[in-house]
């Protein structure tokens, strides 16, 4: 069984931080890609920044120059700093782990609140 756990999300002022992690564990190999999703109310879920085995990154357009996503594949866990947060990046915030051990898979968090105040 895998188990995603996110921790970081919060209120934060317009103009702040807040770094998100997300550790996975349980019976999980050959990670390829982590990323983090958003989801505000009444709107689909999207993706925000996504990062290879291999270090390589993609952003959202909205994240771009503000968020900066990392992991450490030895703890199996990915982060998200966020920076420079507007009112419209309140969300809640799924991490994404996929990658193929027998069989593809793809396994999600619980999700993290942020809420940013203007």
């Amino acid at each position: 069984q895998v188990q995603l756990v996110e921790s970081g999300g919060g209120l934060v002022q317009f103009g702040g931080s807040l770094r998100l992690s997300c550790a996975a564990s349980g019976r999980i190999f050959s990670i390829n890609a982590m990323g983090w999703y958003r989801q505000a109310p009444g709107k689909q879920r999207d993706l925000v920044a996504v990062i290879s085995s291999g270090g390589s990154t993609a952003y959202a357009d909205s994240a771009k120059g503000r968020f900066t996503i990392s992991r450490d594949n030895a703890k199996n866990t990915v982060y998200l700093q966020m920076n420079s947060l507007k009112p419209e990046d309140t969300a809640v915030y799924y991490c994404n782990v996929q990658g193929y051990s027998g069989s593809a898979y793809s396994h999600w968090g619980q999700g993290t609140q942020v809420t940013v105040s203007s």
